[in-house]
């Protein structure tokens, strides 16, 4: 009992080893955070894992989905996973990126930063891509499988999930200093209750997406 609910605390290989029969050894997983929030970049990251480590799975005991991980076990073993990745690379794209072509098309941007800066100057050349539900026909150069729930079913996902995250919630905290009483540092962003009261009363300021409704409503009401 007490095996199984520790092997369930870490995402699963069963789609890398399954893929490393056939014959794919450099498998590269993105993922994403920062979607949905009011405010602040789309983050993405790009993380290939050494799949031939028989320890693999124990050196990163404990990676999964990021949501369901506090914030001081993102951070510590954001650490682990830099330490063992093959390769890693975050990348994202701007509040006004995302109101000039979209959450969709901006989160696209940032996965390919984040893979970019994974594999400048390594000489790592990816032979599938392992995509957390979006798929991405832009890249259709590369081999890859989008996978419903992603961040929980593969670790090499939950562990470009991990790294987003870690990276979008301390650019959030740096970004609330410069961007006082919106309360960045908290709610990262995200429609909370403070956030909208907070936009309520201030307006929009230059990090939020304008193009989405609450954030263009409240705008609209200040120019009124």
């Amino acid at each position: 009992m007490t095996e199984r609910k520790t092997r369930s605390k870490t995402a699963s290989l069963h789609h890398e080893r399954h893929y490393y029969r056939a014959g794919y050894r450099r498998i590269v997983g993105l993922d994403e955070a920062g979607r949905g929030p009011l405010a602040g970049p789309v983050a993405a990251a790009a993380v290939a894992l050494p799949l031939a480590r028989a320890d693999l799975a124990q050196a990163l005991r404990g990676v999964r989905d990021s949501k369901e991980m506090t914030a001081s076990q993102r951070e510590r073993l954001s650490e682990e996973i830099k330490k063992v990745a093959s390769v890693w690379g975050i990348g994202q794209s701007s509040a006004e990126e995302i109101d000039r072509i979209g959450i969709v098309g901006a989160t696209k941007a940032a996965m390919q930063r984040a893979l970019d800066k994974a594999l400048d100057g390594s000489g790592f050349l990816p032979d599938y891509l392992f995509l957390d539900y979006m798929p991405w026909p832009e890249r259709s150069d590369i081999p890859q499988l989008s996978i419903v729930d992603g961040d929980k079913h593969s670790l090499t996902i939950a562990c470009a999930s991990v790294l987003a995250k870690v990276w979008r919630d301390q650019y959030m905290r740096n970004l609330d200093g410069q961007y006082g009483g919106y309360g960045f540092a908290q709610h990262k962003g995200y429609g909370t209750p403070a956030h909208l009261l907070a936009l309520r009363q201030s307006g929009p300021c230059a990090i939020h997406r304008r193009s989405f409704h609450p954030v263009r409503q409240f705008a609209a009401s200040k120019t009124d």
